[in-house]
């Protein structure tokens, strides 16, 4: 089965392993409209792969992902059909995941920031580097944690910590994150690559029906809850959208950084 046709995806394959990888690593790997539209085809396309049996999802560069490209969030503001659209395809690409059989391994390289930190709670293996940033701000831009933050979070941390954590946006180390649950390890950065590869390949490496329909059951509760309750998270996270204060937010942040994501 042939990748080569994405761009803001980098596809690269080791006999059956398949690393995924953002691949705007001048923006930090920031989703733009574009990647949305390659997120929704790539998880149901691996589905159909007979030749993969483990994904390694990563960033290109320092940086897993930064969230929301700012460029992308400033358009939005005057296009609120382009928003409703993102809305949607959040949706579709947690959906993607949440439907691929094949497990999904995260490679933390850096900051997995706003939808970042969701791909990466969606994946069903974690590994980050201990100093790597974790975040879910969207509050901080004026909008609500809605595309996948709320709903995944409190399964992982339990929600009391959930809850601190996204109303604040706190900022975690990937030390921190593997402490309370929210993903699988942390590593010194010099052995990420060993241990997400020796994991991949053990994977890899077992009865590949038996590793899909563990998959399949490990995943069900999370596919319930997207299915019941995603919609209205996205719903609430639209109204933010149409609130004034987003705007202000958003121009705030940009004055303040001039880069970066949600």
């Amino acid at each position: 089965m042939r990748y080569d046709d994405y761009e803001t995806l980098k596809i690269t394959r080791n006999g059956k392993i398949l690393t995924v990888a953002f691949n705007r690593p001048e923006l930090r790997n920031a989703t733009n409209a574009q990647m949305h539209v390659e997120l929704l085809r790539v998880f149901p396309q691996i589905n159909d792969d007979p030749e993969t049996n483990v994904v390694i999802l990563t960033g290109e560069g320092k940086a897993f992902s930064a969230g929301g490209d700012i460029g992308q969030m400033l358009y939005d503001l005057d296009h609120p059909e382009r928003f409703i659209s993102g809305m949607k395809e959040a949706k579709q690409i947690l959906m993607g995941m949440a439907n691929c059989d094949r497990p999904v391994i995260a490679r933390i390289n850096g900051a997995a920031v706003g939808l970042g930190s969701t791909l990466a709670v969606m994946c069903d293996i974690t590994i980050a580097t201990e100093t790597a940033k974790i975040a879910d701000p969207h509050v901080a831009v004026g909008l609500v944690a809605g595309d996948g933050g709320a709903l995944l979070w409190p399964m992982m941390t339990g929600h009391a910590r959930a809850r601190l954590l996204l109303l604040t946006g706190e900022v975690l180390t990937g030390r921190q994150a593997a402490d309370i649950g929210l993903i699988s390890e942390a590593v010194p950065a010099d052995q990420l690559d060993a241990r997400v590869n020796a994991i991949a390949e053990r994977i890899a490496s077992l009865p590949p029906t038996a590793v899909r329909g563990t998959k399949k059951a490990l995943i069900m509760s999370v596919r319930q809850a997207l299915e019941a309750q995603i919609d209205a998270h996205l719903g609430f996270e639209t109204q933010s959208y149409l609130a004034p204060e987003h705007r202000v937010a958003v121009q705030a942040f940009l004055d303040k950084s001039g880069s970066g994501g949600r």
